[in-house]
C-alpha cells in the first residue's frame, strides 16, 4: 500500500492506493496554519488513522508547498512559511518510524497528470498550481525534474514579465501592468503604488499576481472592494464589469508568464491545477493571448485542465514510491 499526502496551505489530504493504483481510502483535514508542530502531528495522525482502518502499513510520500534543502535537510521556499527552516522529513520519520519521501507539491501534481491524467502520453509537461501560491513542476518522459538546487519549475518567483506586445484591458483601456509605472515609462518605483511584496522578500513575483490571494489583492487595488478570488469569478460571470476587468488583467498576466515558460522549456502540454484552474475561460483566452510573447511562428503547446483535480497532488505524492 502506498500513502500519498498533499500538504496544502488550507488543507492536508491523504490517499491510500493499492498496488494496482486503486484508491482504498481518502481523508482531509484543515491545515493548522502557522503551527509547525501541529502540522507534523496532523500528518502523522492521518497516516496512523488510515493504516489502522485498513489494517496494513504503507509507504509515505508527501507533497509540500516548498522543497527540502540539499544542504541542510530543512524546508525552504515554502509559501506556508511556518515550514521554512524546519526538518520536516526528519520529524515525520521519527514519528512514523519509517523512511518518508518529500517532494514539491507542483512536481507531484505534474507527475500525476503526466502519468495518467490530462497530459498522458506527452513527452514534456509543465504542471502549474494556481492556488494559495503559484507553483510549477516539470516532467520529462514521465520523470519529474528537481534540478541541482531543488527548484526546477519554480516560475512563481520570477518577476512578472513585461515588454513589447503588452495587451490593453478591453474594458478599461488600461495598460495591464503592476500598479507602479514602469521605469521605461518614466515611472517612479519609490511611489506608494509599487509592485506587491512577496513573502520571499522580493516584489512583483508572478505569485503575487496569479495566486488566489494575488487576484484578490489586484481587485482590491483597482476597485477598493475586498472580494475573494471565488467571489470575483462569480460576480464576473454574473456581469459585474469591475470583476470582469480584474479577470481580464489576470488572463493577460497568465498568458505572458506562461509564454516565458514556453520560450525556455517548450513543453508539449501545460496542465493547470489549483483553485483558479477551474476557471474554464482560461483555456480559451490565455492561448489566444500568449502567441504575442512566444518566439515561434506557431504555438503547438496545449493548455489543459487537470483530469484528477484535487486528487493529483496526493496521487503524485504516493507515486514517489514505485
Amino acid at each position: 500500500m502506498r500513502l500519498g499526502v498533499d500538504l496544502g496551505g488550507s488543507k492536508i489530504e491523504i490517499v491510500a492506493l493499492a498496488a494496482d493504483g486503486r484508491e482504498m481510502q481518502r481523508r482531509r483535514v484543515a491545515t493548522p496554519r502557522g503551527d509547525y508542530h501541529a502540522t507534523v502531528a496532523a500528518i502523522a495522525s492521518l497516516v496512523e488513522q488510515v493504516e489502522h482502518e485498513l489494517g496494513q502499513r504503507g509507504s509515505v510520500g508527501i507533497g509540500i508547498p516548498g522543497t527540502e534543502s540539499a544542504a541542510t535537510g530543512r524546508i525552504k521556499n515554502a509559501n506556508s512559511t511556518w515550514l521554512i527552516g524546519q526538518p520536516l522529513r526528519r520529524d515525520l520519520q521519527t514519528l512514523l518510524l519509517r523512511e518518508v519521501r518529500i517532494a514539491n507539491d507542483a512536481n507531484c501534481f505534474a507527475l500525476s497528470e503526466a502519468a495518467d491524467g490530462a497530459a498522458a502520453g506527452a513527452d514534456v509537461v509543465f504542471g502549474v498550481i494556481l492556488g494559495t501560491g503559484v507553483g510549477g513542476g516539470i516532467v520529462v518522459h514521465n520523470k519529474a525534474l528537481t534540478g541541482a538546487n531543488g527548484i526546477a519549475g519554480e516560475w512563481g518567483h520570477n518577476a512578472m514579465p513585461r515588454g513589447a506586445g503588452i495587451a490593453l484591458c478591453p474594458l478599461r483601456g488600461m495598460n495591464d501592468h503592476p500598479p507602479a509605472p514602469l521605469p521605461e515609462e518614466g515611472g517612479d518605483h519609490t511611489s506608494s503604488l509599487r509592485e506587491p511584496d512577496c513573502y520571499c522578500g522580493r516584489r512583483g513575483c508572478i505569485e503575487t499576481y496569479l495566486s488566489g490571494p494575488g487576484l484578490a489583492a489586484d481587485h482590491l487595488r483597482a476597485t477598493g472592494t475586498p472580494l475573494t478570488a471565488e467571489q470575483i469569478a462569480r460576480a464576473a460571470a454574473a456581469g459585474d464589469s469591475d470583476c470582469e476587468a480584474t479577470l481580464q488583467r489576470y488572463e493577460v498576466r497568465l498568458a505572458r508568464a506562461l509564454a516565458q515558460v514556453i520560450n525556455v522549456l517548450d513543453p508539449d502540454v501545460i496542465v493547470l491545477g489549483g483553485g483558479l484552474s477551474n476557471l474554464d475561460r482560461l483555456y480559451v483566452s490565455v492561448p489566444q493571448q500568449w502567441a504575442a510573447h512566444i518566439f515561434s511562428d506557431s504555438v503547438l503547446t496545449r493548455l489543459l485542465k487537470h483530469r484528477h483535480g484535487d486528487s493529483s497532488g496526493v496521487r503524485g505524492a504516493a507515486a514517489l514510491w514505485p
